[in-house]
């Protein structure tokens, strides 16, 4: 499923807590213990500036639980290094039916979009769009959307950007940067990266527009679902008390960083993710 699934991976800033003291889960004193990523925006970081930490803050405070982190890159290893050696108990956004997980119900949706200035009159609404022959076109590298485009013969007029970068090299917010600077007339970015950077950068004249789904085997939208370890039933049933609970907060959590929000599917529409999700992508993660 390694074309299946993308959506945005802030990587390789190597730091590394101490792990906490282990509590029983469901004893007098909880503690929700969350895998965080350190460096990772708009999803995550070190100062709690990203919408997981603010997510799994409202969660922690519904659970009546301390919320903690142990801190590792949402990389290569991530699972075996943190929910598996019981550092930490909660993923908080993982793709709905990834398998090395139990996963929650899914909280929201979200997706691909293309992105371009409001001024230049496109009405872009799809990838089929004829006139993207003729632009520039930033798109990640592997992406369903960079398989599209290349199932339709848009290769030559593509710019390539990397999600696996270090703190020396590109991040996420790179493809808008270069946008505004009309280094490229369009992008194809993972929605959430999007609307954090537009709103980051008061970019509000440029248009974001999110894809429907590219055909069989090419996703561009997503269901996110809470992660716990395989057998922890009791966490996940919890979990999915407090999401039902605080639904409208997560809402407005996600609007707050221009996430652009998909109404769920129903569980038959969207089948189990069989293999390697991450966070714009996901490369095997467990």
């Amino acid at each position: 499923m390694s074309r299946k699934l993308v959506i945005l991976t802030g990587l390789l800033l190597m730091m590394i807590s101490l792990p906490f003291p282990r509590r029983a889960w469901g004893g007098e004193f909880k503690e929700l213990r969350v895998c965080g990523d350190p460096d990772n925006l708009p999803f995550s970081n070190r100062k709690l500036e990203g919408f997981e930490n603010k997510i799994a803050a409202v969660i922690a405070k519904e659970l009546g639980a301390e919320l903690t982190y142990f801190w590792w890159p949402h990389q290569r290893g991530m699972i075996r290094r943190t929910l598996r050696a019981d550092q930490c108990d909660v993923l908080v956004s993982i793709p709905e039916g990834w398998d090395p997980v139990l996963w929650t119900k899914p909280y929201y949706r979200s997706g691909y979009a293309i992105v371009y200035p409001k001024d230049r009159g496109f009405q872009l609404k799809s990838l089929d769009d004829p006139i993207l022959k003729q632009l520039k076109i930033g798109v990640y590298i592997n992406s369903p959307p960079a398989e599209a485009l290349a199932e339709k013969d848009i290769v030559k007029n593509v710019v390539g950007y990397n999600l696996l970068y270090d703190y020396k090299q590109d991040r996420p917010g790179k493809i808008i940067e270069d946008l505004i600077a009309a280094e490229i007339d369009v992008a194809v970015v993972w929605g959430p990266v999007a609307g954090y950077f537009v709103k980051k950068l008061n970019a509000s004249y440029l248009q974001i527009v999110p894809l429907q789904e590219g055909g069989p085997g090419t996703p561009f939208t997503f269901q996110f679902s809470m992660g716990v370890r395989e057998g922890n039933k009791a966490l996940k049933a919890q979990l999915e008390q407090a999401l039902s609970k605080r639904q409208a907060d997560i809402a407005k959590i996600l609007e707050d960083y221009g996430v652009p929000l998909l109404p769920l599917l129903a569980k038959e529409q969207f089948g189990p993710v069989k293999e390697q999700p991450g966070q714009i992508i996901y490369h095997r993660l467990d």
